[in-house]
């Protein structure tokens, strides 16, 4: 019987008594058109039950042959974890019984995961890096999906997804906070669309997760029995489920009950646990190697070839967009959270110097046009050279960056190829940066206010917008604003 667990308000004194514990198994879909073992295909959405075969249902008599670019992708994942990647590979049966598992077992990797240790880097919001150990990577074959509709007693099942590759990525229980958790889940989502061997998307089931949680006193060396938190559908339920998990355990540690290894389910309306079952041991699974399939032996040509032709990574990236291009942080972390719009940033700064306006441009006239018409940066209609020569215009003092951005920018999206001289010249929009011209409209402002001229001068150094706004407007917006500031201050300050 389930039952819905509720805890009260802990206070913070009690609560920084004990230290939690966090073990993250996230299982990731591999991008391939076929399914692990078979040659169905892994397309998402089709009709149910119409990506199958005998094989994918396990008919008698039917061999499962092993999908070489789930092997290759495992690979690429274990090399930019740092992992060390077996070279001798043996698949093992994983028995217990599910509806939507047609084989009755689900075939795996049991003592030699394909990729063993290695570890992923977070950053936490306050700055901290942390190295989240890992402890393997290893293949196996996804189920099928049990569909329960509103109002229906019957659960129907649909077999398309049973087969499909996945990769499991089983962290150590090295994390301690629910902030750490959901940057090592960024993290591997940002992985794994770099590898291009995952879509990373939690809402089609691409990327799930499963939370090992458990508690002890602090400073205590002998983890608590683990608690299984199933059925996440987002990176925040991750959280909202571990926080959860930590307050209930506390409770129940806090009142002399014992904690019991179960697996619980995460209901994200409530914010709830619930007790499913009591947790499996691995003698309940009777894993034995799978017969009908002979070892995967990577060579160290293959694995040279893999190595090779590896992207590059985010904190390769990261590093280097700080280092050399002097980036603060945040703004190499937003540049870095898409591999496209991250190379091309690299390639905006092979032709521009200017590398923070660069950044500037990129997380906001870029990506606020890409946002608001959900495109993809291929899509985007301006090559690098074409914003590089934006960014040379407004450091030139020929526009303003509100000219270039509000003005010229919006023309070149309408064009690719148009040079924003060209733009900004027919539109009348290069900016006067002649002492002679602009001092005499200043001059004119000055003397149309006296009353304000006395009130800057008493101290209300506000005023200063308010003439630069009449300056401006005077010139039609052609007046460089930095030439136009200073000539005002000084007129101003005599």
């Amino acid at each position: 019987m389930i039952e819905e667990t509720k805890t009260a308000p802990i206070s913070a004194e009690i609560k920084g008594k004990y230290e939690l514990v966090i073990g993250l198994e996230v299982h990731a879909q591999l991008l391939t058109n076929s399914k692990m073992y078979t040659s169905d295909s892994t397309t998402f959405g089709n009709l149910p039950n119409t990506n199958i075969s005998v094989i994918t249902l396990g008919h008698p008599g039917t061999l499962p042959k092993v999908n070489k670019r789930a092997v290759e992708y495992a690979i690429r994942m274990g090399l930019a974890c740092d992992c060390e990647v077996t070279r001798r590979n043996i698949f093992s049966r994983k028995n217990y019984f599910y509806p939507d598992l047609p084989k009755g077992y689900q075939i795996t990797q049991d003592k030699g995961p394909i990729c063993v240790g290695g570890q992923i880097p977070i950053i936490l919001g306050d700055g901290t890096k942390k190295n989240v150990k890992l402890n393997r990577i290893h293949m196996e074959e996804d189920a099928g999906k049990s569909m329960h509709l509103v109002g229906e007693t019957d659960t129907l099942v649909d077999f398309n997804r049973a087969g499909v590759p996945l990769i499991e990525i089983v962290s150590e229980p090295d994390m301690r906070s629910s902030e750490e958790a959901y940057m090592f889940l960024m993290e591997i989502k940002k992985l794994v669309r770099y590898l291009e061997i995952c879509d990373g998307n939690m809402e089609e089931g691409s990327l799930r997760c499963d939370a090992n949680i458990s508690i002890m006193p602090k400073g205590a060396k002998e983890f608590g029995k683990k608690v299984e938190v199933k059925n996440m559908n987002s990176f925040r339920n991750v959280a909202r489920a571990i926080e959860h998990e930590f307050e209930r355990q506390i409770v129940m540690v806090e009142s002399g009950e014992e904690i019991i290894s179960e697996t619980r389910t995460f209901d994200a309306t409530s914010g709830l646990t619930s007790s499913m079952r009591t947790k499996e041991d691995l003698n309940d699974y009777r894993y034995f190697p799978e017969p009908d399939l002979s070892p995967v032996v990577v060579s160290e040509e293959w694995l040279e070839n893999i190595q090779n032709e590896l992207p590059p990574l985010p904190r390769e990236l990261f590093q280097k967009f700080v280092d050399k291009y002097g980036l603060p942080p945040y703004d190499a972390g937003v540049l870095t959270d898409s591999k496209e719009i991250a190379l091309y940033f690299e390639s905006l700064c092979q032709s521009t110097k200017n590398y923070k306006a660069a950044s500037n441009w990129m997380m906001g006239p870029v990506k606020s046009y890409l946002n608001e018409l959900t495109l993809h940066i291929d899509d985007f209609p301006i090559k690098p050279e074409g914003i590089a020569a934006l960014i040379k215009m407004v450091d030139e003092g020929k526009v303003s960056f509100s000219v270039a951005s509000q003005r010229v920018y919006p023309e070149m999206l309408k064009a690719d190829g148009r040079d924003p001289s060209e733009i900004a010249q027919a539109l009348n929009l290069i900016q006067d940066s002649d002492e002679g011209s602009i001092k005499p409209i200043i001059e004119q402002v000055l003397a149309e206010n006296p009353g304000k001229v006395n009130e800057y001068k008493a101290g209300k150094k506000g005023l200063l917008g308010m003439f630069m706004g009449q300056v401006m407007k005077r010139s039609k917006g052609k007046a460089d604003p930095k030439l136009a500031n200073k000539i005002l201050i000084e007129l101003l300050e005599k």
